[in-house]
């Protein structure tokens, strides 16, 4: 409500500087899902009594519910300053648009009706996808350096290249919005303070600060790295060996000034200063932990809590975003704006190649130089074109090469995979599976093959194997025939461990060519030209292979299956019990091999996400998806379902007939599950989320996975005889969408007629 609390008050930098209005909007969530997000404005005067003027009129718009609909903005105009105006409605009215969608309007993908093939990457964090990437396009790893590369978790944007003959070369990247940066923000400096919970050390706090704890947002990127006041930093071991790699050229690279650095460095002093001291005054309202497991994190917890909830601590969060701003300062072409005033989007073309790279490499290095000038870890898509072609290839080729954030590491095969990438699979001619041939198909991969096989586009499958020239160093690999054979043995087991998972059909369709979809590629991080035989080689019969692919020619079938419903029901069966397996032991209320217990901390980061609506409701960092993985165990069970039809009208297809019908109906049952399982799992139950979040006190870590657990149980009943709990409409909406894909396939349930052509 308008009048809970929320009113406007202004403040300024310095004596002379224009003044700020500042106020909590009761329409925009905070990163606590409660309504009240901090905003500042600038109110574009000097003037004390004017700024003032604002400011009053501003709580006189929150004091009154009438003005709290999007609808009366025009009227508001007509009573309030365009400042006011402005500062509330923004963002209300014009709602954020999908980054994709701001890319396509500006840059549209090309696709096979233009002559071009669609590659998407997909591989698990570190197995070398952005490095294979930079030979596909040319992009010399020394001197170009695009994209970046790291031992740590680097691509968390998508990259998407499109490549041309035309001379020019252009770029279009897109931001994550305001709202999810300043939850990201928040949870960086709630990690600060909870560092100090037990006590920590300047550097140790200035390094939760600036390092999100699922390493993929990255504050150091765009304030700066911490110094110790000591100048001490550490240095490296003395190993007594020479460093392999040279160090990277600076040419092209933008590096503060030792003016910005100082400055850079009283802003973060500032900031681990201001955390020291909420900390301190958070103690005050805890008591004092209790030995036993439970009492220490609800008294953390409770602590955490009471951090957040003191004033200087949002006030600590708008001042670290108004200083990400200023890093959109030198920007003076190219940026679009949404009304807030926060970026939406960059655009930038150059006929030199130098120039052009350089000026991305500001929005998508990790160059440490250069840390406090770099926008990388706001940068949410960005999609490049111009003549970027490996040499590897004779002539230009016509290709797409959608590259994004790898999967997590996981010892569990069934992890799900997040819907981010899945739902890409419809729209592309080739999945390129990226593996590293030192530890081939391990879990990661496993889940990626597992969804791949799943949704019906098994048929796009391809498997590049890196680091395959570390395998020399292997004694009882002595030739390179020897080393692909071992790594194809690692293919050939993993295929023979999915029949019991997506049924011999799919698998046998995998395994009639795929030491043709395989190939092995070595020495990518270094630049590969037609001296390196082998490599060389290997690169130009990959890029090959992608245009065949992307060129060939769909299978007509006209075979008609049926089906027996009573055998679907006994699929859905047996993946809700899984999935519910999967997921009791997440929360720790069972077991499962292979599968970790949550951190507590791990499932209120997937209960805020799904609370505020963000990066697709997933908590990719801990592998908490649990949509994808609701949707994963259907797809296979009913993959298997579909694998052996009750019979097939007319003339009996071949293999490759029925395995092309089955991916046909594969592909839309899987489209449909995304929807269900979100609905089901997330949707219906936004308010139960809520609470779960809102949930504090002893015993809290406990009943907020008690709570999740209740919300799955609801959104994906299991079947208990003679227990009304929603099996049955549960069953009808998943019974619906295979049956409907069914029929539009030209197949037919048992006991209907054949549907009409």
């Amino acid at each position: 409500m308008a009048n809970d609390g929320f009113t406007a008050g202004k403040s300024r930098a310095k004596e002379g500087a224009v003044w700020v209005l500042n106020f909590r909007h009761p329409l925009k969530p905070d990163p606590r899902g409660k309504p009240g997000r901090k905003v500042r404005r600038s109110s574009g005067t000097a003037d004390e009594a004017a700024a003032q003027r604002l400011v009053d009129q501003m709580n006189n718009l929150l004091s009154d519910d009438r003005w709290l609909d999007v609808a009366r903005r025009n009227d508001a105009a007509r009573v309030f300053d365009e400042i006011v105006v402005r500062a509330f409605y923004d963002d209300l009215a014009s709602p954020v648009s999908r980054s994709s969608a701001v890319r396509d309007a500006r840059m549209a993908l090309p696709d096979r009706s233009q002559g071009y093939t669609r590659v998407l990457l997909v591989g698990a964090t570190g197995a070398g996808k952005t490095s294979l990437l930079r030979q596909l396009i040319g992009s010399d790893p020394k001197r170009e350096r695009f994209p970046s590369t790291s031992a740590s978790r680097t691509t968390i944007s998508d990259i998407e290249v499109i490549t041309t003959d035309d001379p020019n070369y252009s770029c279009v990247a897109t931001f994550f919005d305001e709202g999810m940066v300043q939850t990201l923000v928040h949870e960086c400096v709630a990690d600060a303070c909870a560092v100090l919970w037990e006590g920590a050390s300047d550097a140790k706090i200035a390094e939760r600060l600036l390092q999100h704890r699922d390493m993929r947002f990255r504050l150091s990127y765009i304030l700066g790295a911490w110094k110790p006041v000591d100048g001490l930093a550490d240095m490296d071991d003395e190993d007594g060996f020479e460093d392999g790699d040279e160090e990277p050229q600076l040419e092209g690279e933008a590096v503060p000034t030792s003016i910005e650095a100082e400055e850079m460095q009283g802003v973060l002093r500032g900031a681990v200063a201001r955390i020291k001291a909420l900390a301190e005054q958070a103690r005050l309202d805890v008591p004092a932990s209790t030995s036993d497991t439970q009492g220490r994190e609800a008294s953390q917890d409770r602590f955490e809590e009471s951090v957040q909830l003191l004033p200087d601590f949002d006030e600590l969060v708008v001042d670290l975003m108004d200083e990400i701003r200023k890093r959109f300062d030198p920007i003076a072409e190219g940026l679009t704006r949404r009304p807030s005033g926060w970026p939406e989007c960059w655009t930038h073309l150059s006929s030199d190649r130098h120039e052009f790279l350089a000026a991305i490499r500001r929005l998508s290095s990790n160059y440490a130089a250069s840390f406090g000038t770099l926008l990388t870890p706001l940068v949410d898509g960005i999609r490049v074109k111009g003549p970027l072609h490996s040499q590897a290839l004779s002539g230009s080729g016509k290709f797409v090469f959608l590259d994004g954030e790898g999967i997590g590491h996981t010892k569990d095969s069934a992890a799900g995979v997040s819907s981010h990438v899945t739902s890409r699979f419809d729209d592309v001619d080739v999945i390129l599976l990226v593996d590293n041939a030192k530890a081939p198909m391990l879990e990661g991969p496993t889940s990626l093959l597992r969804a791949i096989a799943a949704s019906g586009h098994h048929q796009k499958l391809a498997v590049a194997f890196t680091h395959f020239d570390a395998l020399k160093r292997q004694a009882n690999l002595l030739t390179a025939a020897d080393r692909e054979a071992h790594v194809l043995a690692s293919v050939h087991q993993t295929l023979a461990s999915l029949r019991e998972v997506v049924g011999p059909p799919t698998v046998r369709a995998l395994e009639r060519d795929v030491e043709q979809r395989c190939f092995m590629l070595s020495y990518l991080d270094r630049t590969i030209s037609a001296e390196n035989a082998a490599p060389f080689r290997a690169l130009r019969e990959l890029l090959v292979r992608l245009a065949e692919m992307g060129a060939r020619k769909d299978v007509q079938v006209t075979a008609e299956p049926f089906y027996n419903l009573a055998r679907l029901h006994l699929s859905i069966q047996a993946a809700v019990n899984e999935f519910h397996t999967r997921w009791d032991a997440i929360l720790g209320q069972g077991s499962a091999p292979g599968v970790r217990k949550a951190h507590w901390g791990e499932v209120k980061a997937l209960n805020r996400r799904v609370v505020l609506k963000q990066e697709n409701r997933e908590y990719r960092a801990g592998n908490l998806l649990p949509v994808a993985d609701l949707k994963g165990r259907l797809a296979e069970r009913i993959t298997r379902f579909l694998d052996t039809p009750g019979g097939w009208d007319g003339q009996v297809p071949t293999e490759e007939e029925a395995v092309a019908t089955l991916s046909q109906i594969q592909q839309v049952v899987f489209k449909g599950l995304e929807a269900l399982a979100a609905r089901r799992l997330l949707d219906d139950s936004q308010d139960k989320w809520l609470t779960s979040f809102h949930l504090r006190g002893r015993g809290s870590t406990f009943d907020r996975a008690r709570a999740v657990q209740g919300i799955f149980l609801e959104g994906a009943p299991p079947l208990i005889v003679d227990v009304e709990n929603g099996w049955e409409a549960f069953v009808d909406d998943i019974e619906k969408l295979v049956i409907d894909a069914i029929r539009g396939a030209g197949g037919k349930m048992a006991g209907e007629a054949a549907p009409s052509a």
